[in-house]
């Protein structure tokens, strides 16, 4: 019962060495979380649908994700993911998104907490390596990197994610202005977001990433330390309730 941060929480005790426990553990998912973003990858539309799924029993097997970063003691540490790892932007806002208006609206706590950060983030420039082949340097607003499809409330950070083909997506958005910011978050919030052309999508079993500077990471919604990192798909790891 909760959201994106909650879901970590608890995948991160299905797994020992990147083995599941007990095979036959079933996730379900009770979405009354901040964001709750992981939900619509599952194909769950409400809290009664959830409910539904436990007596329906209707549990598929779904990847994780595993990350190696640094925490802000300066210590390599790791966790496992069942939605979105992201960092630029999206590390500072993860770090504002609990606020007044996260009661409310979880999209709504989300959008302000990026409208605070935008007016003091600096496009940070960072380097990937995705299954050996070396991508940029990029000058970024953010990196998403997806098992689910969603994150920050709604946004289609990698819409063409599956939960099940064993590979990770990447999408990559470069410095924007805080015009174009405004001007276009619509379609950077929505599955459409590939047709900007400050955008990139990248796609891969194991990637990495660096940088000169820091660069705050946040993982399933929850700011836990800085850039480098190193992510590997950890398939079929958990049965899990879903519609699709």
């Amino acid at each position: 019962m909760g959201g994106d941060g909650t879901i970590n929480e608890v995948v991160n005790g299905f797994l020992v060495d990147s083995r599941p426990i007990n095979r036959e553990a079933v996730l379900v998912v009770l979405p009354l979380g901040t964001g709750s973003d992981f939900q619509k990858s599952l194909g769950i539309v409400s809290l009664d649908d959830a409910i539904q799924l436990i007596s329906q029993e209707r549990p598929g097997l779904i990847d994780l994700g595993r990350v190696d970063y640094q925490s802000p003691e300066g210590r390599r540490e790791s966790r496992y993911f069942a939605n979105v790892v992201s960092f630029g932007m999206g590390g500072e806002v993860a770090a504002r998104a609990k606020n007044a208006v996260s009661k409310v609206s979880g999209k709504g706590a989300f959008l302000l907490a990026t409208a605070r950060v935008f007016l003091a983030y600096r496009p940070k420039t960072v380097e990937l390596t995705v299954d050996g082949h070396r991508h940029g340097p990029f000058t970024i607003t953010n990196i998403g990197i997806g098992n689910g499809r969603y994150h920050g409330g709604g946004m289609h950070v990698c819409p063409k994610a599956l939960l099940d083909d064993g590979e990770l997506e990447v999408t990559v958005i470069e410095a924007l202005s805080s015009y174009e910011l405004i001007r276009d978050i619509k379609v950077l919030y929505s599955e459409n977001l590939y047709v900007h052309p400050r955008t990139h999508h990248l796609r891969g079993k194991r990637i990495a990433a660096r940088s000169a500077e820091t660069v705050s990471i946040e993982v399933d919604g929850e700011p836990l330390g800085a850039l480098p990192l190193e992510l590997t798909v950890v398939p079929a790891a958990i049965r899990v309730a879903r519609r699709r």
